[in-house]
């Protein structure tokens, strides 16, 4: 008889009595070697940048393993086993493979223990059904009446950690789910996580979290923080750290940070793309005369709460005869009150790329050197148009992608650019694989305008950042003599392309240009589209 899996009981006094699962068979063990996964398309490696666990420690399923930084974004990767680690394969710092083993852990192997169990001279008919495995409590009559001789004599083994169901799991009771709280077991993203654990706050004490569903926000911990009611949390408190100011006349040498590191690679990575360029300037005129009507019809879902008409005001409402479908739910951090004209340059990018097929392709295969090169290279058309922004956080340069742009609406794109812009301006960085897919977009926009007043740019085209890059400057009012010799006066704004000449054709390149302008100087068009 060996100790399996401990639980507790809730006796009548409201005490917690530690109680054993007793388990007829001998205990197996396996030793589960856990790999680094494919994490985005064109990544081939990661930096391990922490380790959240030690050798000899147990981890739950879900439980957070490690942290790694991409060329895209930081990934926090979590246990996909209840057991015990055994050996971390990389250090922190080092560079990991795709495919290469991260670390091992030690699992119970209870597909061995069944077939233990299913012998004829398993286990004493009334310990049949108090195998150990899963949530309930065995009945009283299966415990013993004296312990075990046999107990005492097992060789020693270290002990599999308790089973503990998911607290999202709809088949355990409300109640036994509150007991499972933990600041493991709350809804939290991997940023929230980094940033109380920055701070030394326990999550299982900000449970549930004013976000949806109960997830804990970031200002949910700003707010415990403030409050400052635990005292826990101000005696383990780790000290800060004041760098020593540098003296005057003295050069300072500093280290790059993930973030740019990778952004140092991937530039050096980008010399071998041959890359085609070419700009030109864009109309406005029309699509500024039409601003003030979009604004004013702007979806209320997309308004924030102060701005939104009050529906006291509608005399007669639609619902009165049948209820219209639910508005999607769009969070606070996509609200906005004014549209501005990036995501309707969007829209009409999208357009033009459903009319040339090579703007929404990506590069599935390359010939490698030991194919002798008789391998072709191919390409992937996809059904929509992805397309990835440029985004400058404060802790370096992300390309998050919009999926799918040609199927959202102007309104959509607005809000969708709104949510991304928070989510880069937190610290760290709060863009998930959600928001990165692992299929990038097809073609990347950098809306360096909305920086500086700049007119015309180069942008580098890097290896999986699809097969051409726009950067758009700063619309300005200028006096036009091409379409009246009298001059009149035109909202323009310049555009800078760089593409991938290895499958894009100069040819290409320009004409496709021409059918981006035919939308953006027409945008009438779009109300077939159904804007």
């Amino acid at each position: 008889m060996l100790f399996r899996h401990p639980t507790a009981i809730l006796l009548r006094s409201g005490r917690h009595l530690p109680r054993a699962l007793f388990h007829a068979s001998p205990a197996h063990f396996a030793l589960k070697r856990f790999k680094l996964a494919d994490i985005g398309e064109g990544i081939t490696e990661c930096e391990v940048v922490k380790w959240n666990v030690k050798p000899s420690t147990p981890v739950n399923t879900f439980d957070p393993l490690c942290e790694v930084q991409s060329d895209k974004a930081s990934v926090e990767i979590t246990s996909p086993f209840d057991g015990i680690v055994k050996d971390l394969l990389v250090e922190e710092g080092q560079v990991a493979k795709v495919g290469q083993d991260l670390c091992t852990i030690e699992v119970a192997d209870d597909a061995a223990a069944e077939e233990f169990d299913s012998a004829p001279a398993s286990a004493p008919p009334e310990q049949s059904g108090s195998s150990g495995v899963g949530y309930s409590t065995p009945p009283e009559a299966a415990q013993p009446s004296h312990p075990p001789a046999a107990a005492t004599q097992a060789p020693q083994h270290h002990p599999a950690p308790a089973r503990r169901p998911h607290p999202l799991d709809p088949n355990v009771p409300q109640d036994a789910r509150a007991s499972l709280t933990s600041d493991k077991d709350v809804l939290a993203t991997p940023s929230v996580r980094h940033y109380a654990r920055q701070h030394n706050v326990d999550l299982g004490l900000l449970a549930p979290g004013s976000g949806k569903g109960g997830r804990i926000e970031k200002r949910d911990v700003d707010a415990f923080l403030q409050r400052g009611s635990t005292q826990a949390a101000t005696s383990q408190t780790a000290p800060s750290y004041h760098p020593t100011a540098s003296e005057p006349g003295k050069d300072v040498t500093i280290e790059l940070n993930r973030t740019r590191w990778n952004m140092w690679k991937a530039m050096e990575k980008s010399l071998a793309i041959p890359q085609f360029t070419c700009s030109t300037t864009l109309d406005l005129t029309e699509l500024h005369n039409m601003m003030p009507i979009l604004n004013s019809h702007i979806p209320t879902h997309y308004l924030p709460p102060s701005a939104r008409p009050s529906a006291a005001n509608q005399v007669i409402s639609p619902a009165s005869f049948y209820a219209p479908p639910a508005a999607p739910e769009v969070p606070p951090s996509a609200h906005y009150s004014r549209l501005t004209y990036l995501p309707i340059l969007l829209k009409t990018l999208a357009r033009a790329m459903l009319e040339w097929p090579l703007f929404r392709s990506s590069i599935a295969s390359t010939p490698s050197a030991d194919a002798g090169g008789s391998a072709k290279p191919t390409m992937t058309i996809r059904p929509h148009a992805d397309i990835s922004i440029a985004l400058s956080t404060p802790t370096g340069l992300y390309t998050p992608t919009i999926q799918a742009a040609d199927t959202q609406s102007v309104y959509a794109l607005a809000a969708q650019l709104r949510h991304l812009a928070h989510l880069g301006r937190q610290v760290p960085c709060a863009l998930t694989p959600n928001e990165m897919p692992r299929k990038g977009g097809t073609i990347s926009v950098s809306n360096v305008g909305g920086i500086g007043a700049v007119e015309s740019a180069a942008p580098v085209l890097v290896p999986g950042g699809g097969v051409a890059i726009v950067a758009i400057g700063r619309a300005k009012w200028v006096w036009d003599v091409e379409r009246d010799p009298k001059g009149e006066r035109r909202l323009k704004v310049g555009v800078s392309w760089s593409a991938d000449h290895r499958v894009v054709e100069g040819a290409e390149m320009v004409a496709f240009m021409e059918a981006w302008r035919s939308w953006v100087e027409a945008p009438q068009r779009l109300i077939t589209d159904s804007v």
